[in-house]
C-alpha cells in the first residue's frame, strides 16, 4: 500500500517524463468535480498507469511556482509526508519524498529526477523519472522501485491552465491489489483537487 501511494506522490510533486509511460487504451475511472481520471494497463506490470486532467483558473507561472516549492508541495500531493530538494542543476532537479502509508504497510520513499521543458506555446512539461539508487536507502522505508510520468501545464485563455498529471509506478515490496486499485484513482484526483484549491487561494 505505502509503496504505491508514496511512489505516486513523489511523482506528483516532482514531475515525470512525458511519453515515458508506455500505456494505451485509457479507460475513464472517475469524472467528478471537473477532474477526469483515466487508467491504463502497462505491459509487464501488475500496476496500472494513471492520468488526471483538469483546468485550473491560474496561470502557468503560478502553478509552476507551487510545484517548484518542493517542500511546500507536500501539502497538496496525495499522502506526502515530507519532501526536499537533493540537487538542482540546469533544467534538472532531484527530489526525495517520504509517503504516508496505512498500517501495517511499510512506509515508502522515492527519489525523482525532474526535468523541466518549456514549450514555445507557453506550456510547461515537468518530466519525472525515478532514480532509486541516487541516495542510500533510509531505514524503515521501502524505496519505490520505478517511477515514470509527467506534469504538463498548457495555457488556456488569459488566466486558465489545463493540467495533466500522468504517472506509472512500481512501488517495491508487495502491495495488495485492492490498495493499488484505490491508489491509482485517489492519487491523481486528490492531488489535482488540492493543487487547484491552493492555486485559487
Amino acid at each position: 500500500m505505502g509503496s504505491l501511494y508514496r511512489i505516486a506522490f513523489g511523482i506528483g510533486l516532482t514531475a515525470l517524463a512525458a511519453g515515458a509511460v508506455h500505456a494505451d487504451d485509457w479507460k475513464v475511472a472517475k469524472d467528478e468535480d471537473g477532474i477526469k481520471v483515466s487508467l491504463s494497463d502497462v505491459a509487464g506490470s501488475q500496476y496500472k498507469a494513471y492520468r488526471g486532467v483538469t483546468t485550473i483558473k491560474a496561470s502557468v507561472a503560478k502553478l509552476r511556482g507551487l510545484q517548484e516549492d518542493v517542500a511546500g508541495a507536500c501539502a497538496w500531493v496525495h499522502e506526502c509526508k515530507s519532501q526536499k530538494i537533493l540537487k538542482h542543476e540546469g533544467d534538472k532537479t532531484w527530489t526525495y519524498t517520504q509517503f504516508n502509508t496505512p498500517w501495517p504497510v511499510t512506509p515508502r520513499d522515492s527519489v525523482l529526477q525532474i526535468t523541466t521543458v518549456e514549450g514555445a506555446d507557453g506550456s510547461l512539461t515537468r518530466n519525472l523519472l525515478g532514480e532509486p539508487s541516487y541516495i542510500p536507502e533510509e531505514k524503515g522505508f521501502v524505496r519505490v522501485a520505478q517511477v515514470e510520468g509527467y506534469w504538463k501545464l498548457v495555457p488556456r485563455g488569459s488566466n486558465e491552465t489545463e493540467v495533466t498529471y500522468q504517472v506509472h509506478t512500481e512501488p517495491g515490496g508487495s502491495v495488495p491489489s485492492w490498495v493499488a486499485n484505490k491508489f491509482v484513482v485517489d492519487a491523481p484526483f486528490n492531488t489535482l483537487k488540492a493543487l487547484r484549491e491552493r492555486a485559487m487561494k
